[in-house]
């Protein structure tokens, strides 16, 4: 009778193990729902749309995705507004939401929703905006526990010709918070989050080959020294919730490739920020092509991203 009993307590130790290995996300923060796949792809759809490309000639359509961002974000709860700038004597806007917890920091969290050329941007960039929108979900549901107030931004006008010019979208928005940089936690921008390869395709700037995985299945997070604090957690989000591998890359902005995005215009100005991208053209050969489309996109593994992401902007109350 005794060794039965013993053999069922060592059974249900087992059991008991097994679950906090497999089931880490679930058992580290329950609270927090996941990212859905199923959400991510309806968001795509209505990102990339059927009416033409939404680059900087195609003011409509950049109204069309603005229009629908500002609605989808309502339905969360979470309040918009349109940040209004003319260039050439054309109109664009930037959409800003805010998530409100009472307090008195935040932190950002954006992502630019116009594509360069006549392509789809189906990674460039609207991953990275359909992360957001996600993220916005999760967190909406987690208002009266968030640590900060979280500020959800999505930038036109990040592609050329305005890329690293005053007219970009995050450049019109960074300035605009000059003056509250010191209440400003932290710049999450995502930036092209949906493509993967085992194999190993990935490229990198000079001399960084010989330090990082040689395979395209992880998410990179890169920081400036500032900014450091910022990726750390967010890799050790990842980590903890057993999502998908999370390779750091600390570097000032002269380094090639480490300024390909929004968050360069926040480090102009001092204030932490951090991009996370799946490297882009240095992994994505559909990179400022037409074949970037829904189809080459992993949509589980962007849903990992996210909850990371979620995670790591939650556990910052423990600061």
């Amino acid at each position: 009778m005794r060794l039965k009993r013993d053999k069922n307590l060592g059974l249900w130790l087992s059991t008991f193990l097994c679950t906090l290995l497999f089931n880490t996300s679930s058992w580290a923060l329950p609270s927090i729902s996941p990212a859905s796949n199923d959400n991510l792809k309806v968001y795509l759809e209505q990102i990339i749309g059927q009416q033409g490309h939404r680059n900087y000639k195609n003011s409509q359509e950049l109204q069309r995705v603005s229009a629908w961002i500002k609605e989808q974000m309502r339905l969360f709860g979470i309040p918009c507004q349109y940040q209004n700038y003319s260039v050439n004597g054309l109109g664009y806007r930037n959409v800003v939401c805010t998530l409100t917890a009472g307090h008195a920091d935040k932190v950002i969290v954006g992502a630019h929703y116009d594509v360069f050329g006549e392509t789809q941007g189906a990674d460039d960039n609207a991953s990275g905006v359909a992360g957001v929108i996600e993220t916005a979900r999760i967190l909406s549901q987690q208002k009266s526990q968030l640590p900060y107030n979280v500020e959800f931004v999505f930038y036109t006008l990040q592609e050329p010709p305005f890329f690293k010019t005053e007219y970009m979208g995050s450049f019109v928005h960074a300035k605009s918070i000059q003056a509250q940089k010191d209440h400003i936690r932290g710049v999450y921008i995502l930036e092209m989050i949906g493509f993967y390869d085992e194999n190993l395709v990935q490229e990198y700037p000079a001399g960084l080959k010989w330090v990082y995985p040689q395979h395209g299945n992880f998410i990179a997070a890169v920081s400036n020294i500032q900014s450091y604090d910022l990726s750390a957690k967010y890799c050790e989000s990842m980590r903890i919730l057993d999502r998908l591998e999370c390779q750091r890359l600390v570097a000032p902005s002269f380094i090639t490739g480490m300024e390909f995005s929004d968050h360069l215009n926040y480090w102009k100005l001092d204030i932490p920020a951090m991009m996370i991208t799946d490297t882009g053209h240095f992994r994505n050969k559909h990179y400022h092509r037409a074949t970037d489309t829904l189809k080459t996109l992993n949509i589980a593994k962007m849903a990992q991203v996210i909850d990371g992401l979620a995670y790591s902007l939650m556990m910052q109350a423990d600061e």
